[in-house]
């Protein structure tokens, strides 16, 4: 126990020491449409330890949660994500892009959550119509106070997901009060709903509801044709996951967008 904590002590030290010496990375995971067009990205941290190389966010996200460093490092993605957009503007090829943010309860309830988003926009310069925030339904417990939270951000331009949905304790009545834009499909029902007939009805649920509330539903972890297929035929027509591609630096990521977009490409 001694050595565990320890070894959390100096992992969460590192962390901090990484926050502000800008060893964090942001990747981006592309969202494609049902032609296999890339119209999106997830923007996803990642942290360039010197010592044990890149360190994926299930390793020190439950730490950067613990400490409140969750709360630096989701304004470090922002801050990113929205410089991206800007860049991206400026092409023809990248205008139309939208960019997707993960947002950690602990951040979106700070008292000053609002305010920090605009200095944020205004500061890039960007179109707020490009940038899209991921809840989780653990937001949802005070779903009067998230929704006009939700509301004052939705006015700016910006767009809301409800990421992992399908895997929190929301109520049909506190969803129908939030001012979403899209459902995301969590991947653990993706990646067993051809194997239990339990979760394929789950899936088909969550797509029938977000058809029936006017909401885009989008389906994470995707990794096969089969998968894609049975999404697609039942109503789904977004995707992201491994049988696109994995989350790729930017280079990565406007390597294959450009190959995509490219007259000569297959």
């Amino acid at each position: 126990m001694q050595a565990t904590v320890a070894a959390y002590l100096k992992l969460a030290q590192e962390l901090r020491y990484a926050l502000r010496e800008h060893h964090l990375e942001v990747y981006f995971e592309p969202q494609l449409n049902s032609d296999g067009k890339i119209i999106a990205a997830e923007a996803l941290v990642r942290w360039r330890n010197p010592e044990r190389g890149l360190i994926l966010p299930n390793d020190f996200i439950k730490i950067a949660e613990d400490t409140g460093l969750i709360i630096g490092i989701g304004l470090f993605v922002l801050q990113t994500a929205c410089e991206q957009i800007k860049t991206w503007e400026k092409d023809p090829r990248t205008s139309d892009l939208q960019i997707a943010v993960n947002v950690s309860a602990r951040q979106f309830l700070q008292e000053d959550f609002v305010s920090l988003l605009i200095d944020v926009i205004t500061a890039s310069g960007i179109n707020p119509a490009r940038l899209k925030l991921e809840l989780t339904e653990s937001m949802m417990h005070d779903v009067e106070a998230t929704s006009i939270k939700m509301e004052s951000i939705k006015k700016l331009g910006v767009s809301f997901s409800m990421d992992d949905f399908g895997t929190g304790y929301s109520s049909l009545s506190g969803l129908t009060r939030l001012p979403l834009n899209q459902l995301k499909i969590d991947q653990s029902f993706v990646h067993n709903m051809l194997l239990k007939a339990s979760d394929a009805i789950v899936v088909q649920t969550i797509i029938a509801m977000a058809h029936s509330l006017n909401l885009e539903v989008i389906a994470e972890g995707v990794e096969t044709e089969e998968q894609r297929n049975f999404l697609l035929a039942n109503g789904c027509g977004l995707f992201q996951g491994y049988f696109f591609s994995g989350p790729l630096s930017i280079g990565e990521f406007e390597a294959l967008l450009f190959r995509q977009k490219s007259p000569h490409s297959c």
